[in-house]
């Protein structure tokens, strides 16, 4: 009887793996979900420069009692553009918004806030961006719900729409806002 040589075997057997391995990643609930480290844990440090004669938010003003959502964007970034009428939106509705210009040009960013409003109440610069690396951003525009002791309560990868805004960030505002932390 003939022996299978395991050069025949290997190829079959790698095939068979990657594609459990596929199948598996394939059935993922959401498969757009990125995860976070720090949902339910302290938001990470706040290392902004002033933007113009904007002020800057702290670490002290994530932990006021009130529920806020940071947003991480940039004037380069078609997606926060699209974001930006939801955003105005929702400040219009009371909800703070803290902004974080992610590595972008000081007078491009405030010519993007100047053409289109500005949704935040508070907004630095992270020209580097360090703060996006110890926050676990992917990249803008992505934003965080913070409750009240400056706890991460939600992160939303991508642009804020309206549907997302019903689907997704009401329902976190609302977590956060039952963890001990005054509604927006």
């Amino acid at each position: 009887m003939a022996r299978i040589s395991p050069l025949v075997i290997l190829p079959v057997g790698l095939f068979a793996g990657l594609a459990v391995l596929f199948y598996w990643g394939m059935s993922r609930k959401d498969p757009e979900a990125l995860p976070s480290m720090f949902i339910g844990k302290p938001a990470g440090a706040v290392e902004l420069t002033p933007l113009g004669d904007l002020k800057p938010f702290t670490e002290a003003d994530l932990k006021d009692g009130k529920v806020k959502i940071v947003n991480f964007w940039a004037s380069w970034c078609a997606p926060c553009r699209a974001e930006h009428p939801s955003l105005k939106a929702l400040a219009a509705e009371g909800v703070t918004i803290y902004g974080v210009n992610y590595k972008d040009r000081p007078d491009d960013a405030l010519a993007f806030l100047a053409e289109l409003g500005s949704p935040f109440a508070l907004t630095g610069a992270d020209p580097t961006g360090r703060m996006g690396i110890d926050w676990g951003t992917y990249g803008v525009p992505e934003s965080f719900v913070i409750d009240g002791q400056g706890r991460v309560v939600m992160r939303y990868a991508g642009p804020i729409t309206e549907p997302t805004i019903a689907s997704d960030i009401r329902p976190a505002l609302a977590k956060a806002a039952g963890q001990g932390a005054a509604a927006p």
